[in-house]
């Protein structure tokens, strides 16, 4: 039985009515279908507007987060105007002035184990619009506890990937990178940065396989990690195959249920409980030490441009280079160190505090949180 159409929607489907591969029936097919987009980001600005372009009846929004202006470079269903609005706000705006025939539902909330059952269950299939692996690892294995279809891409730089996970008889996330990598090896886009464009050819990408899986087409990536490489414009793919020793999707798993322990989080800070040998500052003290002109060192761990865009003034040593230029640092002199918003930080005081300095301090929050906490005319990236 095919979906009614109004004079409105016909003009509209117009030229995937053309189509023997979708016609009336698939887009019926697709008007009825459901999606659920985690993350509004670079990824999920052009899935969410393409999707609604092509006539997905139902489409679920993910996201916690408001519209910076720093989100403007590559989210672009966002606007100069909607700076400060939730995104999922921004973002159902922007559907229904793109098409008024879509129903959207909007979930002002970070994706986590108390909520991903219920938000995915009533959704046909998932696309993974996050941009850190404790929330990949997340949208996989909900995926796979609830037999969802799972669209998966990622981009860093210049490069980017997207597959078809969990899909007739393919590999899941797991099976193709059984654990998270360890904290801080791999930077976020907002410790290396991306090419503005990117996000999006990948996320078209992402769109494309979504419409192929309602549509149930046989050609699509589930199989196959496809790897872009923008700079050079090059392609490449990579066959993967589920393995029956996956975890969670393999013969016999060993993650049934959704745990804490699962999941770690690229961009946390380290266990307090583990007693590191530096002490955190937040940023009312530090602010405190600056009027009483307290004796150190600010350490900036950022990257160039980051420095370039709003700093603090210090000394700025990357934390990929610190290693090597701890004899540029007093041993006998307090040390405040600080990034974006605290994470390479703790990880950059934990090694100065490795290598034998008595007197490190981590800036909690970062620069950030200066920014909204004591200096708001500072640039906020």
């Amino acid at each position: 039985m095919t979906a009614t159409f109004s004079s409105s929607e016909q003009a509209r489907y117009e030229r995937h009515f053309m189509l023997p591969e979708i016609g009336v029936v698939g887009q019926s097919r697709l008007k009825e279908s459901s999606i659920l987009l985690i993350g509004l980001g670079g990824l999920g600005s052009p899935l969410a507007m393409y999707l609604a372009a092509t006539g997905i009846g139902r489409i679920g929004l993910v996201d916690p987060d408001r519209v910076e202006f720093s989100n403007l470079q590559r989210q672009i269903i966002h606007t100069t105007n909607n700076e400060g609005i939730l995104k999922v706000e921004s973002a159902a705006t922007a559907i229904k002035n793109l098409n008024p025939h879509v129903e959207i539902e909007c979930f002002p909330v970070r994706f986590d184990i108390n909520n991903a059952e219920k938000l995915t269950a009533n959704y046909d299939l998932v696309i993974d619009g996050t941009d850190n692996f404790a929330t990949r690892y997340l949208v996989n294995d909900i995926a796979v506890i609830l037999h969802k279809p799972n669209i998966y891409g990622s981009v860093l730089r210049f490069e980017g990937q997207a597959t078809v996970l969990n899909y007739k008889d393919g590999p899941c996330y797991r099976c193709i990178f059984p654990t998270p990598p360890p904290t801080g090896l791999i930077p976020s886009c907002g410790e290396a940065g991306v090419l503005g464009v990117l996000p999006g050819l990948v996320g078209m990408i992402q769109a494309t396989e979504a419409i192929k899986v309602l549509l149930n087409a046989q050609s699509t990536l589930h199989g196959r990690l496809l790897c872009i490489d923008a700079w050079k414009m090059k392609f490449r793919e990579l066959n993967v195959r589920r393995n029956p020793h996956c975890s969670i999707c393999g013969d016999n798993p060993s993650i049934t249920t959704l745990q804490d322990e699962n999941y770690g989080n690229s961009c946390e800070l380290p266990n307090r409980s583990a007693q590191p040998a530096f002490s955190n500052l937040t940023v009312h003290e530090f602010r405190e030490f600056l009027d009483v002109e307290r004796p150190h060192l600010l350490l900036d761990v950022r990257e160039d441009f980051e420095y370039q865009t709003c700093n603090l003034g210090g000394m700025l040593i990357p934390l990929s280079k610190l290693n090597e230029h701890l004899d540029r640092l007093p041993r006998n002199e307090m040390i405040v160190v600080h990034c974006k918003a605290g994470g390479r930080s703790a990880k950059a005081a934990k090694l100065l505090s490795d290598h034998g300095f008595q007197q490190v301090y981590n800036l909690e929050g970062g620069i950030l949180a200066w920014i909204e906490q004591i200096d708001p005319s500072l640039t906020k990236y």
